[in-house]
């Protein structure tokens, strides 16, 4: 009888270790193109997650956050702890992974004494041997896989030494799986842990385990003791008996864990690990007296940041460009091939096509920004920035990974908000996402030259014009960080985490994976946030496109055609120079028809109900109706007043028809009949509330994306009534300065 081969089932593989120790450039390495990123279940923590296969299995990976311990104090813990105990969406690991830094092998340790806790089968992956070596450690690698009970395989995963070793001793491990020696728990614990268990016994959650106890014991963790459903009043009395254990075996609950690991650790790694004196000062300790230097490093740090700035800046602009370019070229022809349809012409052409380039425009410094973060990264110089910048941000509630986001909201808040995926601690993550979109991106500066050029530098000159200028993108950074003090110490529960930092050694960046990072995280925006920002470009579209009754067109054609007679010209040739679609007449008619059909539509009415509400800051309607339009990207509140005011949508910041024209406005109705709509203060005004509103649904998109809806409506809504206060003010102060 012929034999039956039963594949095996596929294996699911856990990833983790400490920050900086190449866990990420090893998963990269063993996954490659297989893999996908999303956020875990009702959490925006980044899971990601990939496939390989070792001698015909099929093995899923992991990629567990970068932690130091498991103490489930902060979001990236609570996963990886979440994800060891199959609490999460995925079943409990076959086998866990554990990446090791060599030159760092007992703290790193520590982090796998306590995965090693949970009794899963594992492969320690001791990293970076090469950067060990330099420093003069040497580890016997037998004798520690001996004294932990599992493969312990040296490699050096961004060169992909040990790469091959590696994948064997994952496929001899789930074969014949090792469970790691641990640490023996002295009396004080175990009678503690006794404690614990008996206590909670009576609830009616599921028993923990002995690992989860532990959990409990020295971290309090919350969500472990909601899984055993004893009411919360009785945890705190059972947790302090339990801990009275520790305290007559004269342990701190809050150190024991560390202590009791670490001379463990010691004891395990004597004959182990030998360090021997190379007669050399590090490089990198060398490079640090220089870069980590309160004076020269900030120095080196600010050119730094500048060059990654301009490359934002100045050097994403040919491609988003050609993107417009691009976008250009697909709308003409498509809008001839639809001329039969007006309402499918502006559909494909004004929303679709539209709405498609708005959203790949940006992705040039979504690109060049993570090329640039990897790099940083990769080669140790993010960690030295971060600890440069800590001491200036720390009195608000932020530390020094938010200021490389905050720096890239300066040319567009869409990367910024990206940036903020390297910042660990939740509260200043969240803070910093909330106020970077408050730093004065390039998409503001259109409307700060139009209004400059028109009210400010013709009355005050260049150097008031430049100082107007260098004002409006100081504005945001000056009231951002008054208000992260705020979100940090009023709105945001839960204590901020230290900030740990470690400096990893300097290194060479593995281009491969600088270049798969940058295209990783380009992709996720297309995906995710770009469908948010098309939907969005289209609603806007309809918005500014319904209701379209033919009678405004006649409308508008009759009041051209009686403007015409009135200046002596005939209906004959008026009819002939309206039959010729470039005659100045022709071309004047379709932007009274656009200016129409754009007051009466939906957003044209919304503008003017709302009007009222813009009074105090000297909006008229018309003002209204650009501020409404221009939420999908601020910087289309040119083309709009361009339509507006009759001149079409081909006008620009430069325009001087368009400055002329805005000039000239007087106000038809009202109590300010005949005076000028637009000066001095209306200019101001307006300046600043572009400044400070978030006049942009692709960082509305980003910030729902990387922070959930709730902080995406809030985001929105703060920086509107912000905006909206600021310009009441400086309205109403400018006119009593200006009067």
């Amino acid at each position: 009888m012929p034999t039956t081969l039963v594949a095996p089932k596929e294996a699911l593989i856990a990833v983790i270790g400490n920050p900086n120790t190449g866990k990420t450039t090893l998963f990269n390495k063993l996954t490659g193109k297989r893999q996908r990123v999303g956020n875990y279940p009702g959490i925006t923590v980044e899971k990601k997650t990939g496939r390989l296969e070792i001698s015909g299995r099929q093995i899923n990976l992991v990629d567990l956050p970068g932690a130091y311990s498991l103490a489930a104090t902060s979001p990236d813990e609570r996963v990886a702890v979440d994800v060891l105990t199959g609490n999460s969406d995925l079943p409990t690991p076959d086998l866990v992974v554990c990446v090791a830094d060599a030159a760092n092998l007992q703290r790193n340790l520590f982090l796998a004494m306590q995965v090693a806790d949970f009794g899963l089968p594992m492969v320690l992956a001791l990293n970076m041997t090469d950067e060990a070596g330099k420093l003069g450690i040497e580890i016997d690698v037998d004798k520690l896989s001996a004294k932990l009970g599992i493969p312990v395989v040296p490699m050096v995963a961004v060169k992909s030494q040990g790469l091959d070793q590696l994948k064997l001793a994952i496929s001899a491990a789930l074969e014949r799986p090792q469970i790691p020696l641990t640490v023996n728990w002295p009396a004080g614990v175990t009678d503690a842990l006794d404690t614990l268990e008996a206590g909670l016994a009576n609830g009616e959650g599921e028993p923990l385990t002995h690992a989860e106890l532990r959990r409990i014991l020295f971290d309090a963790d919350s969500a472990l003791l909601e899984r055993t459903g004893v009411h919360k009043d009785k945890i705190r009395p059972l947790l302090a008996a339990a801990r009275e254990h520790l305290f007559k075996a004269g342990m701190n609950p809050l150190a024991a864990e560390a202590l009791i690991v670490y001379k463990h650790l010691g004891s395990l790694l004597a004959d182990v690990e030998q360090h021997h004196d190379t007669g050399k000062v590090p490089f990198s300790d060398k490079l640090d007296r220089v870069l980590t230097h309160r004076v020269w490093g900030l120095l080196i740090f600010l050119g730094v940041m500048y060059v990654v700035f301009q490359s934002i800046y100045a050097w994403a602009s040919p491609f988003m460009d050609a993107i417009e370019w691009l976008t250009k070229l697909v709308q003409e022809p498509v809008s001839a091939w639809l001329a039969s349809s007006p309402v499918l012409q502006s559909l494909f052409a004004d929303g679709v096509i539209a709405g498609v380039g708005g959203m790949l425009v940006f992705l040039p410094q979504i690109l060049i920004l993570f090329f640039f973060i990897a790099l940083l990264e990769d080669s140790g110089y993010m960690a030295r920035a971060a600890f440069l910048m800590d001491k200036l941000f720390s009195w608000c509630g932020l530390n020094g990974k938010s200021f490389v986001p905050m720096l890239s909201g300066f040319a567009c808040g869409i990367p910024a908000v990206m940036a903020t995926r390297t910042i660990e601690d939740r509260k200043s993550r969240l803070t910093t996402i909330l106020i970077a979109p408050l730093m004065s991106c390039s998409a503001r500066l259109p409307v700060y030259v139009i209004m400059i050029g028109a009210f400010i530098e013709p009355h005050y000159g260049a150097k008031w014009a430049g100082f107007t200028l260098f004002a409006m993108h100081l504005l945001g950074l000056t009231i951002a960080l008054p208000l992260a003090w705020f979100f940090t110490k009023f709105m945001f529960k839960g204590k901020s985490q230290p900030f740990l930092l470690e400096l990893p050694p300097y290194r060479w960046p593995a281009p491969l994976n600088v270049i798969w990072r940058m295209w990783e995280r380009g992709g996720q925006f297309v995906k995710r946030a770009g469908t948010i920002i098309f939907a969005m470009s289209v609603l806007i579209w309809a918005l500014c496109y319904f209701p379209r009754p033919e009678s405004v067109e006649e409308q508008a054609k009759q009041e051209v055609v009686q403007s015409e007679q009135a200046k002596g010209s005939t209906l004959t040739a008026i009819d002939e120079q309206l039959a010729k679609a470039d005659s100045p007449l022709a071309l004047a008619l379709e932007h009274e028809t656009a200016s129409a059909y754009l007051e009466q539509s939906y957003m044209g009415r919304a503008g003017k109900f709302i009007q009222p509400l813009f009074a105090p800051a000297g909006f008229d309607w018309k003002i209204t109706v650009g501020v409404l339009a221009s939420f999908p990207a601020r910087e289309v509140i040119i083309s709009t007043l361009g339509i507006i005011y009759n001149l079409g949508t081909d006008v620009d910041e430069e325009s001087d028809d368009l400055k002329s024209r805005m000039a000239s406005e007087h106000w038809t109705s009202g109590p300010l009949k005949g005076r000028p709509v637009f000066n001095v203060p209306i200019a101001l005004a307006i300046m600043v509330f572009f400044a400070l509103c978030m006049q942009c649904g692709a960082t509305v998109a980003i910030v729902i994306r990387e922070a959930g809806l709730k902080w995406g409506i809030f985001s929105f809504a703060y920086m509107t009534v912000l905006a909206w206060i600021g310009s009441v003010l400086i309205y109403q102060i400018g006119m009593r300065i200006f009067a």
